[in-house]
């Protein structure tokens, strides 16, 4: 069963890459854009998004060559963007309370890519008590302690208590599964990302966890599925890529694959897509990331790779 799933996610996750780089200068920063950032999420998260999927693929090294340059090229893009990790330095001394400057510096960590004044200032400022104690999501607790993890941060009297905050999460709770919703699936599902650190070290999930995961992710899987919600679907199947065994089935791979464009955009949820090429990127970006991670560590997991 492996070899289909193996065939299927190395198409859908080549083609997602493909169509990234191919888009990247759609994602690129307003010439005007400062530290400042009036709204985050408009362009710069998508930037850090697609910086951590170019991260994994060239972390997990089983594509083939064209491939893994494509993955370095928009490594390198986002880099840029940022000023190489000056911008981030920017924002993080106008703004030590925000995570956002850690978060979005860890893949380039992980692509070898570093910045020495935001390590310096990253050091002293995720030591302050002010930033340990800010008040966000659980999950989110999470993030902060992987991308602190990822930069070499976790360590000593800087490390983070990992029972603690997963016990904090609603996945640490093992609730009635048949309750979960759409923004509490995707929590779930980065719960499970950064525990594992997506993936590259699944014994990061709790066994007893890992085994409610295993238990309930098909089923979450064919309830978004059904009604079209391919973003969080590939999310989902990213999931199954973290858990120490497993869970990548071909019907589900199938699934996946058969709404990917020829162009490798992959929707969103069922709607139509936009012709207009900027609102097709602003769109389905995020979606086009999730699968290109998806496919890759598909295809590590089904050859064998992360089993620490």
């Amino acid at each position: 069963m492996t070899a289909p799933v193996t065939r299927t996610a190395h198409q859908v996750g080549s083609q997602a890459l493909a169509w990234l780089h191919t888009h990247r200068e759609l994602g690129a920063l307003p010439s005007d854009t400062t530290a400042d950032l009036g709204d985050p999420n408009s362009v710069y998260k998508p930037l850090g998004e697609s910086a951590a999927a170019a991260s994994l693929v060239l972390r997990e090294s089983i594509s083939g060559s064209t491939e893994q340059r494509m993955a370095g090229e928009l490594l390198d893009f986002c880099w840029k963007q940022f000023g190489e990790g000056n911008m981030l330095y920017e924002r993080l001394l106008r703004y030590p309370m925000m995570t956002d400057p850690l978060e979005t510096y860890a893949p380039f960590v992980r692509g070898g890519l570093r910045n020495e004044p935001l390590e310096r200032l990253l050091r002293h400022t995720s030591a302050l008590r002010s930033v340990r104690s800010s008040e966000y999501l659980p999950n989110r607790r999470l993030a902060v302690a992987n991308a602190a993890r990822i930069v070499g941060l976790d360590r000593g009297e800087r490390a983070y208590d990992w029972g603690t905050l997963t016990r904090a999460t609603w996945l640490g709770a093992t609730p009635e599964p048949w309750l979960i919703d759409w923004m509490t699936a995707y929590c779930l599902t980065h719960t499970v990302f950064h525990l594992t650190d997506w993936g590259g070290t699944p014994s990061g999930l709790p066994a007893g966890l890992a085994a409610y995961v295993s238990t309930w992710l098909p089923v979450w899987i064919d309830i978004w599925a059904e009604i079209e919600q391919w973003d969080l679907v590939g999310e989902l199947l990213i999931v199954g890529c973290c858990l120490e065994e497993p869970y990548c089935e071909p019907a589900d791979w199938e699934r996946f694959a058969a709404v990917q464009h020829p162009d490798g955009l992959m929707p969103r949820d069922g709607e139509p897509v936009d012709d207009d090429p900027e609102q097709r990127f602003t769109d389905h970006q995020h979606t086009a990331v999730v699968a290109a991670v998806a496919g890759t560590l598909a295809v590590s997991r089904t050859l064998g790779g992360a089993t620490g």
